[in-house]
């Protein structure tokens, strides 16, 4: 299933018409942060027109602070030593949407221009694909994600303290035709909205665990397979709130429920159109640069953990065919949907800084003409492995890895890494500042 046809602009002009004959007064603007928070303002069609030809200024503040708008205390880029100026943004015209409840109002996608580009996640995955283009490959991308929906409201999660909070449905019942068919109005809402802001989702269903479902957004060039992924978990969670509910992406809500996942599935074509991970004659159909593709993700793992996860899950670079359990499937099939799955990203992470260390990894692979280590048959969670397949166990040692990758430095610019790494570890020292239950329990009365 491909997705809906978008409304294709192709610059500043055809942007311009399109918000002329639209009669719009208004329109919608859009930036992602590090974390990959679509941060945004309206702007007087004026104000567009002008911002279309100049460019205009968002304050850099949306790159110098954490999802929690708290200030990094350890970044260079921005902070109280510059006075957090404006950053130089330019909109991005090819990914005009309609806001099918702002009464039809444009919405565009922009990027962080001039010296903030450097750190600009978009502008990331855009300079990884870059690389692609010039080693004579297109890349496909899909990114599926599981979330939780709750019924309740941001003030009720926070009258509760975030606990016993009520599933929007009971118990486990994934595949569930029952579930899905009672809170049809919800369902039908998410994938109206879906098709028409050009993120069509190609699989939507209960998975195991109260009020978590899995999402399957259609396949499409990876630049544009990343826009979608960051709109689609805004816009779920705009759905859900106007429904009276939530939904949440966090990689780990709950110790008492299962984590939520973000996979990214990759393929590639040579400039002839010709897919170049099938190869009928080799083993399981898998070329040799498919191959190295995998041996690349598999062996920088370790040093990109920071990029796709926030938390460790799997424990281990495995990879397998046809194997849920491991960090990396691979999907043997026909030569348009043979693909690499890239499972240990989380549902949390930043889509355009997760697929650009997915790809960016299996592309290193097949330069570096990296094998993967053997495939794990069965479960790879009970399989004994070697230490050099270990991930990092916390942020800290994930943003340390990340620092210290001289292949992530070649590959992503060391202006990036160094931020991106810094605003890991705030996070940690973050997350360490914080008394648990578990501590309040156990040492409050006793110790």
């Amino acid at each position: 299933m491909t997705a809906e046809p978008a409304i294709r602009l192709s610059g500043a002009e055809d942007a311009r018409r399109f918000v002329e004959e639209g009669g719009h007064p208004h329109v919608k603007l859009g930036v992602t942060d590090i974390d990959g928070i679509l941060r945004g303002k309206y702007v007087s069609r004026e104000k567009f027109f002008s911002a279309l030809e100049k460019g205009f200024g968002f304050c850099d503040v949306i790159v110098g602070w954490d999802s929690n708008d708290q200030l990094y205390d350890n970044v260079t880029y921005t902070g109280w030593h510059t006075a957090y100026p404006d950053a130089p943004v330019r909109i991005l015209p090819e990914t005009a949407r309609i806001m099918p409840f702002e009464g039809g109002m444009p919405f565009f996608l922009c990027e962080l221009a001039e010296k903030a580009e450097a750190i600009c996640p978009r502008g990331l995955l855009r300079r990884v694909l870059a690389k692609a283009g010039e080693m004579g490959f297109s890349v496909s991308a899909a990114l599926e994600y599981e979330f939780f929906l709750f019924d309740e409201t941001p003030d009720s999660v926070r009258e509760k303290g975030y606990r016993n909070l009520k599933p929007m449905t009971p118990g486990f019942f994934g595949y569930s035709v029952l579930r899905s068919s009672v809170h049809a109005e919800f369902y039908r809402e998410l994938l109206d909205t879906c098709r028409a802001m050009d993120m069509a989702l190609e699989g939507l269903h209960t998975e195991t665990g109260p009020g978590v479902l899995e999402a399957a957004i259609a396949v499409d060039d990876a630049l544009r397979a990343a826009d979608k992924a960051v709109l689609f978990k805004t816009f779920t969670k705009v759905i859900a709130q106007r429904c009276g509910r939530m939904a949440t992406f966090m990689a780990k809500w709950s110790r008492d429920w299962p984590g939520q996942s973000g996979h990214i599935h990759l393929s590639l074509k040579d400039k002839s159109g010709k897919p170049v991970f099938h190869d009928a004659k080799a083993e399981r159909g898998m070329s040799q640069a498919m191959r190295h593709f995998i041996g690349g993700q598999q062996k920088l793992m370790p040093e990109f953990l920071a990029m796709v996860a926030s938390t460790v899950a799997p424990t281990s670079a495995t990879w397998g065919i046809e194997n849920r359990t491991t960090a990396l499937r691979a999907i043997p099939g026909s030569p348009s949907s043979q693909r690499v799955e890239y499972r240990i990203a989380a549902a949390d992470a930043n889509p355009y800084v997760a697929l650009a260390a997915a790809l960016a990894s299996g592309l290193w692979g097949i330069e570096n003409e990296v094998e993967p280590d053997a495939p794990i048959p069965g479960n790879a969670y009970e399989a004994k492995l070697p230490r050099k397949l270990d991930l990092p166990r916390t942020l800290w040692e994930a943003a340390q890895r990340l620092k210290g990758s001289k292949v992530a430095r070649a590959l992503f610019g060391d202006e990036f890494v160094d931020h991106f790494a810094a605003t890991r570890e705030w996070e940690e020292r973050e997350f360490r500042k914080a008394i648990t239950d578990w501590e309040l329990a156990r040492y409050f009365e006793i110790i």
